[in-house]
C-alpha cells in the first residue's frame, strides 16, 4: 500500500502523542536509561508505597489489603511479562530528565488513586470488592495475553495478525490496561481517580492506537480487518456478531 493510502492520524491524536512523548523521549541530557528500566521501577514501587501509606494512615482494613494486593502485585505481573516478551519499543533510551518527567506526568496520577483510597479509609461493600477484583483480573489477563500473542506471532510470522484476542479489537492490550486501572478508580470512588483514567485513555492510549493504525494499514489485509474490528471496544462481542461469525465458521467447516 502506498503512503498516500495509509490511514490518516487525526490531528488531535498526533498533537497529543507528541505532547506526551517528546518531553519524555526527547528530553535534554544523555540517553542512558532504557524506557523499560524506569517503567519497571514504576511498576514495582506501588507495593512499597501503598504499604507505607497503610502504616502512615493506620489503615489495615480488609479493603486496604485487597487494594495492595491488586495494585501492588500487578507490577510483578508486568515484570513477568517484561522478562518473557518485552515490547521492543521499551528498549528505547531516554535521559534521566525524561524519566523524571514520566514519573511526574503519569506516575503521580496513578499513585494518587491508591493514596485517595487508603488515606480516606474507603470501605467498599463486599460486592464492590468482588466487582473490582473481577475487573482487575480480566484486565491483567487480557493485557498479558494480547502482548504475548503479538510478540510470539511477530517472532515467527511477519505481517498483519487478525485472529485471537485481536480478532474484534485492534488494541486488546490497551483495553486490558484501561480495564485494570478502572478497577482502582472504581474502588477509590473519587472524581480525580476517574480523571486519571480519562487522561490515560484519551491522552496517552487512544493517540497511540491511531498511530498504530497508520503503521499497520500498509498491509493488504487492512481494509477487511478494519471493517471487522474496532479501534478499542470489541463491539462484535457485545452486539452478537461474534456469535454469528462463529456459527458461520462452524457451518463452513462441516
Amino acid at each position: 500500500m502506498s503512503s498516500q493510502h495509509l490511514e490518516k492520524v487525526p490531528v488531535w491524536a498526533d498533537f497529543l502523542n507528541n505532547l506526551l512523548n517528546r518531553p519524555i523521549l526527547q528530553a535534554p541530557g544523555k540517553r542512558i536509561i532504557k524506557v523499560a528500566w524506569w517503567v519497571n521501577v514504576g511498576k514495582i514501587a506501588p507495593m512499597f508505597l501503598f504499604y507505607g501509606m497503610m502504616h502512615y494512615y493506620n489503615n489495615f482494613s480488609t479493603a486496604a489489603w485487597v487494594y495492595l494486593g491488586l495494585h501492588g502485585i500487578y507490577g510483578y505481573c508486568w515484570l513477568i511479562k517484561d522478562l518473557g516478551f518485552r515490547d521492543h519499543l521499551l528498549n528505547q533510551k531516554t535521559s534521566i530528565l525524561g524519566a523524571a518527567i514520566f514519573y511526574l506526568a503519569l506516575g503521580v496520577g496513578y499513585m494518587s488513586i491508591g493514596w485517595l483510597f487508603i488515606s480516606n479509609h474507603i470501605k467498599p461493600t463486599n460486592f464492590e470488592l468482588f466487582f473490582a477484583i473481577c475487573l482487575h483480573h480480566l484486565g491483567v489477563v487480557l493485557m498479558m495475553v494480547a502482548d504475548g500473542q503479538r510478540h510470539f506471532t511477530l517472532k515467527h510470522k511477519k505481517g498483519l495478525f487478525t485472529d485471537g484476542v485481536y480478532k474484534y479489537t485492534r488494541n486488546p492490550n490497551y483495553l486490558g490496561e484501561i480495564i485494570l486501572y478502572t478497577a482502582y478508580a472504581f474502588l477509590a470512588g473519587h472524581w480525580f481517580a476517574w480523571l486519571v483514567i480519562f487522561v490515560q485513555t484519551f491522552v496517552m492510549f487512544i493517540p497511540r492506537m491511531y498511530i498504530k493504525d497508520r503503521a499497520i494499514s500498509r498491509h493488504p489485509e487492512w481494509a477487511e480487518y478494519k471493517e471487522r474490528s474496532s479501534l478499542l471496544i470489541p463491539w462484535a462481542l457485545i452486539n452478537g456478531r461474534a456469535i454469528r461469525d462463529l456459527f458461520n465458521d462452524n457451518e463452513e467447516n462441516k
